[in-house]
């Protein structure tokens, strides 16, 4: 479905790559993490497949196809994207917002409708009660699952997704991900899923690309990264979420949490 072969994205003239030498495929219906600390390039990485960046060097294959051959409105309208910063229209309404792609795709009055409406209830949201509401009406959470109503409004098999949770609260956050996990098994969509939070990485994908420098330094499913780390940088991102899980079982099993001590 999606297929990097020897990408590297430079900057500079070819001094230093922000990408470098990435080859990876994720196949129809997975759910590929893309995690790595700031500038590592993974956000790079998933605007190269729908060329927001164009790489330096090596191919880009969607659907079988080299997104260099396509063109890039075209392409971008039929891959779904979310983000961190939502980026909705603040002065058109959520249906308007979620309409959008279907109606530069030129889906009749009737059909646009249907896909509002379908897309917001399954993202939790009523078209009856938010339909006409304006984003600054809205929470950021709901806001945010606009934001991912809008991206399968046009009913992609790609999404695209660069930190859509980083910014909600924890109990949010966890509901927006168990259900867009749903929606991602129910429709069978292609996912890449750029984050820094290993725990999210682990819980949601199928597969995990760990990055650093540039560079992707393994992919692995959660369980091959959690028993089998290949790079000390590996080991120590899939390692915190194991410390926490062991103080978070060694408080509930009532021992000392931080700054206390066993009487």
């Amino acid at each position: 479905m999606i297929e990097l072969q020897n990408v590297r994205k430079s900057f500079d003239g070819g001094k230093s790559n922000a990408v470098a030498d990435t080859s990876f495929t994720v196949e129809r219906g997975e759910l590929l993490g893309l995690i790595g600390e700031s500038g590592c390039g993974k956000t790079t990485t998933l605007r190269m497949i729908n060329r927001l960046e164009e790489p330096s060097h090596g191919s880009i294959l969607v659907n079988g196809e080299n997104v260099l051959q396509l063109n890039p409105e075209t392409l971008r309208r039929n891959i779904g994207y979310v983000f961190q910063g939502i980026g909705l229209f603040p002065h058109y309404t959520v249906a308007e917002n979620v309409a959008a792609v279907p109606r530069l795709l030129n889906y009749s009055d009737a059909r646009v409708q249907a896909r509002t409406e379908a897309t917001l209830a399954m993202v939790g949201l009523s078209a009856e009660e938010y339909a006409q509401r304006l984003p600054a009406q809205l929470s950021g959470g709901q806001q945010q699952r606009v934001g991912v109503a809008r991206a399968l409004a046009a009913e992609p098999d790609v999404v695209l997704m660069d930190e859509p949770f980083g910014a909600l609260d924890p109990i949010t956050r966890a509901e927006l991900q168990e259900e867009f996990k749903r929606i991602q098994a129910d429709l069978q969509l292609t996912v890449i899923m750029v984050t820094h939070d290993m725990t999210e990485a682990l819980l949601m994908a199928d597969r995990i690309a760990v990055m650093k420098q540039g560079e992707v330094l393994q992919i692995g499913t959660p369980t091959e990264l959690l028993n089998s780390p290949a790079h000390p940088y590996v080991s120590e991102l899939v390692e915190m979420p194991r410390l926490r899980a062991d103080r978070l079982e060694q408080l509930l099993r009532g021992g000392s949490g931080p700054g206390q001590r066993d009487e």
